[in-house]
This record gives C-alpha cells, structure tokens and sequence, in this order.
C-alpha cells in the first residue's frame, strides 16, 4: 500500500513539475537559436570583410564552412521546435475534444434534469407527492430529494458555463500555437534556403581553390613560416620568464641563507605566484572568453578542406571571429610579460598567471605595457584585420606545453 502511495505521488509531483520542466526546455531552445543567430550573422560579417579586403579563397572558405555548421544547427534547433510545437498542438487539441465530449455528457444530464422539473412544474404536483408519503421519514427523503434536484440544476448550470469558458481558452491556445507554427516553420524554410545558399558558395570557393594548388601551396608555405615563427617566439619568451622568476626564487633563498650574490642582486623580476597559478587551474572550464564571437578555427592540427593530404600548420590556440575594433580582454588576473609584434600576427600580448601564460594576437591598439597588473575582464586591446582577416588568435600555456583553449574557457 505504501509503495502504490509513493508511485502516485512522484506521478503527481512529475506531472505538477512537467509544464515547469517544458518553460525551462523552451527557454533553452530560444537561448540556443538566438546565439547560433549571432554567430552566423557575425560570421556572414567577416565572409564581407573577407572578400573585401583579402583575395584568399581559403580564409573565406573556412568561414562559410563555419557558417554552414552554425546554420545547420540551426535549422536543427527550428525542426526541433516544430515538432515541440506540433506535440504540444496534439495534446491541447485532444484536450479540447476531452472537454467537448464532456460538455455533451453533461448537456444532455442536465437537460433531463430541466425536462423533468418542467413536467412537474406545477406546485400540486409537489404537495401531493410529499403529503401522499406514509410517514414523516419518508416525507423528509422525498423533500431532500426534491431540494437537491434544484441543487444539481443549479450546479450543473454553473459546471457548463465553467467548462465552456475552459474551452474556450483551450481553442485560444491552440490558435496561438497554430500561429507560432506557422511562424517557425516559415522561419525554418528561410533557414533551409540560407543553408542551400551557403553550400552553393562553398562548392564554388572549392572550385577556385582547386585550380590553382600551387598558389595555394606557396599560401600554405607562408602560413606555416609565419606559425613556427610565433612558436619560437612563444616558447622563448615563456621559457625567459620562468627563468627569471627562478633565478629570483634563488635570489631570494640566498638572501635568506646570508649568501645573495651581486648578480643575484641585479634581477627585479618577481619570483613565480604560485597561489596566482593554483586559482587559474581552480578556475578550469569556468573563465570568461577573451571576446565574443565565433571559434572559426580550433586547437591542433587540421587537413585542409579541399587539397586533404595537405597537413596546415598545427594551430596551438583557437581563432575567434570579430567585428573590426572589437575589444579584447583578459580571461584571469596576470601581469603582462611582453608585448611583441610578428608578421601575420601583429601585436601580441603575453600574460602570466603563475605557471600559466595567455597569449592574445591580432591586435592592433593595445591598452597595457610590459609590467601591468591586469585584472580579470580588463580590456588589452582592439583586434585587427590582418590579411583580410579580423579575428583574435588566443592561446593557453601550461609552463612550456600549449594547451586546448576551449577546455579552459566557460561553455557557451
């Protein structure tokens, strides 16, 4: 008895909690739509900066075969609206076929109730049926009896009248979302129409790639130089500052021990922040994005998309689509290490928590010097475009191993 007790009331707090549950699926829904809208707007801007300040097809590719991905997501997200919307139509429309059976069940009761009050309407009748009882009980049941025969008309005529207005509301409802259908599904053909326009021009961006692989190969060879250059640089400059703060670390032991030495006595660097580091890993998974926009090329190493022998060069960081002048900011409390300008990069700006470095590149106006204490959100700079490209190269270092930037980053 007790576990049939238990099953009735979880079934009771699941259908109670069953609305609330469809709002917060429905808010997630929109949540998500409305960020891939964004994303393929924003992407759609830099396809134009793109073709208007570069002639590289493969840039362009790679933000069309983007937009396709968020666009595809998209009208994944509007299909599973429509069918939300459609479940929800069959529910509420077998709901307002419950009610009108309903009503039809108790418009006929009740107008038996009316039809025999009306037969007997005449008050003689009523006297003679209660005075022709055999003795008082009886007379006293035939009374209730005829007392609560009113009662039910006038109850039963209260019930129809609720139950038509609940009826009535139903078929609004129904209506609303017949409309909200409506409203969906044109928005997912408009979808669909953006998406077949989309591969169109991705295929033709395949052909113009395809018939000049040896300029691309030189593009490639370009590309390349320019990365491993940066990751020399990269690795020097981290590997300097934890020297530094070594030695420092040593300077500060000798200190202590009666022993510093007048070359240790030179270096102003501050040893490394352990606690600083500590924090940055607690925060793993948690820190903000150092801008807002799209991820159009990820961590490690990718095939190009049409010549796929061809390895491109291993990308230690993620590339974040931009519009012009968009700022850029720190992801967690640091000091900036160094502030450097490479070619394909521009400036770059490298930042250590502790053992941790950030590293944010493309920019053009920065807003720090080599020195700064820098605070979680503060803006460093303004990202620049850059062979025809507008978008921020971010990377995270552990000591002297790049790591995968989005692991770091909170999800979107």
């Amino acid at each position: 008895m007790m576990r049939r007790l238990a099953i009735l009331a979880a079934a009771a707090v699941l259908l109670c909690g069953a609305p609330a549950l469809r709002a917060q699926d429905t808010r997630a829904q929109e949540s998500r739509r409305a960020a891939l809208q964004k994303e393929i707007a924003q992407l759609e801007q830099q396809i134009k900066e793109n073709a208007s300040k570069s002639s590289n097809a493969l840039n362009e590719l790679t933000l069309v075969r983007r937009q396709i991905s968020s666009r595809r997501s998209l009208v994944e997200e509007s299909a599973a609206e429509i069918r939300r919307i459609d479940d929800t139509i069959r529910i509420r429309q077998a709901e307002a076929d419950r009610l009108r059976e309903r009503i039809g069940t108790m418009e006929q009761y009740y107008h038996r109730l009316v039809r025999n009050a009306y037969k007997n309407r005449d008050a003689r009748l009523w006297y003679t049926y209660l005075l022709s009882s055999k003795d008082l009980g009886q007379a006293s049941r035939r009374y209730a009896y005829l007392r609560d025969l009113s009662g039910q008309m006038n109850s039963q005529a209260r019930r129809l009248k609720e139950l038509r207005a609940d009826l009535e509301t139903e078929l609004q409802h129904l209506d609303t979302l017949r409309q909200e259908a409506e409203a969906v599904k044109a928005a997912h053909e408009q979808e669909l129409q953006g998406l077949r326009q989309e591969e169109l021009r991705s295929d033709r961006l395949v052909a113009s790639l395809r018939k000049d692989k040896n300029l691309y190969q030189r593009q490639l060879d370009t590309k390349r130089r320019q990365v491993e250059a940066l990751n020399r640089e990269i690795q020097r400059l981290i590997a300097q500052a934890i020297e530094e703060a070594r030695k420092q670390e040593a300077a500060a032991k000798n200190k202590n021990t009666g022993k510093q030495t007048a070359s240790t006595k030179t270096k102003e660097t501050a040893p490394v922040d352990y606690k600083l580091a500590g924090e940055f890993a607690a925060n793993k998974g948690k820190l903000p994005w150092p801008a807002d926009g799209p991820v159009v090329e990820r961590f490690g190493k990718h095939n190009h998309p049409v010549y796929t022998t061809l390895v491109m060069p291993a990308n230690n960081g993620v590339n974040i689509g931009l519009s012009k002048g968009a700022s850029v900011s720190a992801i967690y409390d640091g000091e900036v290490k160094r502030i450097i300008v490479m070619p394909g990069y521009g400036r770059c700006i490298l930042v250590q928590h502790g053992t941790y470095f950030t590293f944010y590149c493309k920019l053009g106006p920065v807003s720090v010097k080599a020195g700064d204490k820098v605070k979680t959100g503060q803006v460093l700079g303004q990202v620049d475009t850059i062979d025809g490209q507008t978008q921020l190269h971010f990377e995270v270092w552990k000591e002297k191993t790049p790591e995968n930037p989005e692991s770091w980053l909170r999800p979107r």
